[in-house]
């Protein structure tokens, strides 16, 4: 069924909140949101939730003009409860506005600047403690945020549609791999982990920062994973890597090696090597799209089990134990959902 209106993910929860913890009258306008917004018929809703057309056609066009808090709006004097219409306001202030747009020189909310924006815009007096309490009954939680690139390649669909054709086609004297390069550090990555309520753990740092490089390439048809390592992330380190896959791929007369566009993935030393072994054949993945590769599942995996916190003296000893893990993990599952081929029903 086409539902009669659409909820996004941030009203869809506040609205299941309101509905489980709310009160009564409450209660009943977030479920006839909900219904509608699954495509239930107004006859069925009105059957199951014992009320009458008008009262679905009210809140609907409600929501439609003011959003939530013109549904959680109580025009019978009472004034509504911190988990109802307050939180909504709150929830969308941190979910979609920034401080700045109140005036305020921060890049990020807290919950006392909540409280002071709260007591200006809706002359409402809690205490911070209060705000994270109500965060909490929102499913809100303080964690770090995701880093995401901005810029998006305008040939995005065209690249993508053109690797999804070669991984279709690919004759069975060929095949494909996907590269990319990871450094490994000496100065650990910093994660969450297990400590005593009241004191922060440490993580010890061995002063002077060493690094490795390892250049790894996921065959497309079984998710093995070859890598290689270097002093440097360069070309040399990646035609050193292309002959490792010449040798290791010797059964195939083709290699397609999908890749991002390093600048020394493009540089006169590998369009040379490139010439003298017709072997490789190089396809580049649309600009700002790290999600198009799979290896990078396995490089966040690798920093997730092995380089946080990690407590190594040393760099060989934390490259013995980068390669144990991925000698041990391999065959890697591979991430296809991008270049996954849709099936009739």
């Amino acid at each position: 069924m086409c539902p009669s209106i659409a909820l996004p993910e941030v009203d869809r929860k506040q609205l299941l909140t309101i509905y489980r913890k709310g009160v009564p009258h409450l209660r009943l306008r977030a479920h006839i949101l909900l219904l509608l917004a699954d495509g239930q018929t107004w006859a069925s809703i009105g059957t199951f939730l014992f009320c009458s057309s008008a009262t679905i056609g009210y809140w609907k066009n409600r929501y439609g003009q003011g959003g939530l808090p013109a549904v959680l709006q109580d025009r019978r004097g009472r004034r509504p409860g911190p988990r109802e219409a307050w939180l909504v306001w709150i929830v969308h202030w941190i979910l979609e506005r920034c401080p700045q747009d109140f005036g305020f020189l921060r890049s990020r909310w807290c919950c006392q600047l909540v409280v002071v924006v709260l007591l200006q815009t809706q002359q409402v007096e809690v205490s911070a403690e209060t705000i994270r309490r109500w965060l909490h009954q929102a499913d809100l939680v303080w964690r770090r945020p995701r880093p995401v690139l901005r810029p998006v390649d305008p040939e995005y669909d065209r690249k993508i549609q053109q690797l999804r054709d070669l991984l279709r086609n690919l004759p069975k004297d060929q095949t494909a791999v996907f590269q990319d390069e990871v450094d490994i550090n000496t100065n650990p990555k910093i994660g969450s982990m297990w400590m005593l309520r009241g004191q922060q753990a440490t993580v010890l740092t061995p002063g002077v920062n060493h690094k490795r490089y390892i250049a790894g390439s996921m065959h497309w048809r079984t998710g093995r994973l070859i890598a290689s390592d270097g002093p440097s992330r360069n070309s040399e380190l990646f035609v050193e890597h292309l002959k490792t896959l010449l040798g290791r791929l010797r059964c195939y007369h083709t290699i397609h090696v999908i890749c991002d566009n390093a600048p020394w993935h493009t540089s006169k030393a590998v369009q040379t090597f490139l010439a003298e072994h017709p072997r490789i054949v190089l396809h580049f993945l649309p600009y700002y799209s790290p999600q198009a590769n799979p290896i990078e599942r396995v490089w966040w995996h690798l920093h997730e089990q092995i380089t946080r916190n990690h407590r190594c003296s040393n760099l060989d000893e934390l490259l013995d134990q980068v390669f144990a893990w991925l000698n041990d993990r391999n065959p890697f599952a591979i991430e296809d959902a991008i270049y996954l081929l849709k099936k009739a029903a």
